[in-house]
């Protein structure tokens, strides 16, 4: 069963045509990143998913039809849009709350989320207090507290360095792996994309447009080992040469 079935998706904005046709079914359970130039759509088409953003014409299709509450979807963003007044707590309790969750109804499983990003003891810091890897890790705690089903992520880690990435790559796809999540990701690294994913969907330039996949048929959990093997830099050259492909073909 798939938990997204994407049909005939195109999205306007008045005269420019920002995605074009999309088709795309990720299973439950799969784990898909989207890769493209910029601009090409990928952060119009996860907001469309999530229902900030709605279709011009064509069909998305959730498993259970809900678009929030228990199994729904959850937003990862590029920026970890934080409440700068809130707590680390407050700021992971906000579903909750908003779900009608009291403070003292969620302590425990707030605190356990808290904790398993990786944040214990830092329940009562501030934002400004925080670095931007724990910032991320607050942003990640707090779409995985209302229990989604799909997990969208818009460039999470693309301000941060490349050690404290690779971290949260790792830890990423444990919390994948441990909550049986659904997730599609975006972003501009072919390494990461390789890393991270069962398939990749490449898109092609505006008007945005899925014109490749490519499967990553490698086992989880992925290592390091992984990272410097001769399969992952052969699978990155593919998934390059598809994103060339995709820039020549709009030029053609």
């Amino acid at each position: 069963m798939a938990d997204l079935k994407i049909t005939a998706l195109h999205k306007y904005y008045g005269n420019v045509h920002a995605v074009k046709g999309v088709d795309l079914e990720i299973p439950a359970g799969e784990f898909t990143v989207l890769v493209g130039q910029s601009g090409c759509g990928k952060s119009t088409l996860l907001r469309m998913i999530a229902g900030l953003d709605a279709p011009s014409e064509g069909s998305i299709r959730l498993a259970g039809d809900q678009r929030g509450g228990d199994r729904g979807v959850s937003f990862v963003f590029q920026e970890p849009t934080l409440m700068p007044w809130g707590t680390v707590f407050e700021n992971v309790w906000l579903p909750l709350r908003l779900a009608g969750r009291s403070r003292a109804a969620a302590r425990d499983e707030v605190e356990a989320l808290i904790g398993a990003v990786g944040l214990a003891g830092f329940a009562d810091a501030l934002p400004r207090e925080l670095s931007g890897g724990m910032k991320m890790r607050v942003s990640i705690a707090r779409a995985l507290a209302p229990h989604p089903g799909l997990l969208l992520m818009d460039e999470p880690f693309a301000a941060l360095d490349e050690i404290t990435r690779n971290r949260l790559n790792d830890d990423l796809l444990h919390w994948w792996r441990e909550r049986g999540l659904t997730a599609l990701f975006v972003t501009h690294s072919v390494f990461e994309a390789v890393y991270l994913s069962e398939r990749i969907a490449v898109m092609g330039p505006r008007p945005g447009r899925l014109v490749a996949e490519v499967a990553i048929d490698e086992p989880y959990p992925r290592t390091e080992a992984f990272r410097s093997s001769p399969r992952y830099a052969l699978l990155c050259s593919a998934v390059s040469k598809a994103l060339r492909d995709a820039q020549q073909g709009e030029a053609d």
